[in-house]
């Protein structure tokens, strides 16, 4: 089992970096709100996404650098846009999930803590597991948490199916469609985080190089743990969305946000299912969040601190000098972890009432920003000239939908 294990890293790290807003919170909704009616959208925004994922992996794996280095030898103002986003996305969402964190941990645990400590407490454990050693942690973490994840997705699954029989859809019922005018907001935030936002790409270029400094023959094993992961991020997704289509589909939901969604989100499986779900969909919740948060601190830590030595370094040299010290490289990605979770502890103690609103926003700027970021790993990924003519292909078209997307979006808007 370990040999196996050894085969995979980023793409498994990068799945449970998936599993948090777009599945769980997105994915569940979708289900419980329109059924099965946007399960071929979910699985085609997935693969439309594809290329540009798979781009950063190869240019990474093949290059021996992150895109972010490829985006500096485009021109600072990519840097500087990518940091403007990043910055904001690692505030609001580990923050939000943070928050979610701590109050399904509050649901867990026998005893009664405040949520102010159990926050204090979820943001030190990431701090304590990644503080030293940092990608061999996330790496052996992440492959855990989305085993976990991935079974017991699949008992509540099953225990769903069992139990939904009895649950009929009330006759007076009218099915709301998910192809109108009304849902374009619900659909964007669906289609921004779904898998997950596309500046998660630089994150995992950031792993890839990690990987390839630790295993030598990782170049050629990163299409199986690539498509992998990947491909476990879309069942989950579908499986997430069956989860709220059996449960809640066809009953009166109410609006569901901030950390009164994960109450919610427990409370109506235990209503429909048993009581005796409360607590495993607590602990099936607090997996894929607390999972998902893990990720975002050493994700966006690593563009942070990695962005900002490229600006530093530009202003100092010719852009042949842009390039990393493994120490001086742990030592400073300790100080941007420290900023992660202090801005996203300030965010929790000053703006906590205002999560719920920023997280759909911050969804909603991953989508109009994703566009930018595709067609800059696409260009990247031109210059091998060995790239797959399909791949190019599914690209070309992803683009063409993401740019047709924001317009929709904006002409709505």
């Amino acid at each position: 089992m370990a040999s196996f294990s050894k085969q995979f890293g980023p793409g498994i790290i990068m799945a449970s970096s998936c599993v948090g807003g777009s599945h769980i919170i997105a994915s569940t909704q979708a289900g419980a709100y329109y059924g099965y009616q946007l399960a071929l959208l979910i699985v085609a925004v997935n693969l439309l996404k594809y290329p540009f994922f798979r781009f950063a992996f190869d240019y990474s794996a093949l290059n021996n650098k992150s895109v972010l280095q490829g985006y500096a030898d485009k021109g600072n103002g990519y840097l500087w846009l990518f940091l403007l986003f990043n910055l904001f996305a690692t505030m609001v969402n580990v923050a939000g999930g943070t928050l979610l964190s701590a109050v399904l941990l509050n649901m867990l645990i026998p005893i009664e803590i405040s949520l102010n400590w159990l926050n204090i407490i979820v943001l030190f454990s990431f701090l304590a597991i990644l503080f030293s050693r940092q990608y061999p942690r996330l790496d052996s973490v992440s492959k855990s948490i989305m085993f976990l994840l991935s079974l017991i997705t699949l008992i509540a699954l099953l225990i769903a199916f069992t139990r939904s029989s009895g649950n009929s859809i009330p006759a007076d019922f009218i099915a709301p469609s998910a192809w109108q005018l009304s849902a374009i907001p619900f659909l964007i935030a669906l289609m921004g985080w779904m898998p997950a936002p596309m500046e998660l790409s630089v994150a995992g270029s950031l792993w890839v190089v990690e990987k390839n400094r630790l295993d030598p023959n990782y170049r050629q094993k990163r299409l199986l743990d690539f498509n992998s992961g990947y491909l476990v991020t879309m069942i989950l997704a579908l499986m997430f969305m069956t989860l709220g289509a059996l449960v809640q589909y066809g009953k009166p939901i109410p609006t569901l946000a901030g950390g009164q969604f994960i109450r919610q989100f427990v409370e109506m499986y235990a209503l429909s299912i048993g009581e005796w779900t409360r607590w495993f969909m607590a602990l099936v919740a607090f997996i894929c969040i607390y999972g998902t948060t893990i990720v975002a601190v050493d994700g966006y830590s690593r563009c942070n601190q990695q962005t900002v030595i490229l600006l530093r370094q530009s202003i100092k040299s010719a852009k042949e000098n842009r390039t990393f010290n493994p120490t001086y490289h742990d030592k400073t990605l300790r100080y941007s972890m420290f900023f992660t979770t202090l801005s996203a502890f300030i965010v929790i103690q000053f703006f906590s009432s205002a999560i719920g609103k920023m997280i759909p926003f911050a969804m909603t700027a991953s989508f109009v920003s994703a566009p930018v970021f595709a067609w800059l790993n696409f260009s990247l990924a031109r210059q091998d000239k060995q790239q797959k003519d399909w791949l190019t292909y599914l690209a070309w078209t992803g683009i063409v939908y993401l740019v047709a997307m924001v317009g929709v979006y904006f002409v709505y808007k």
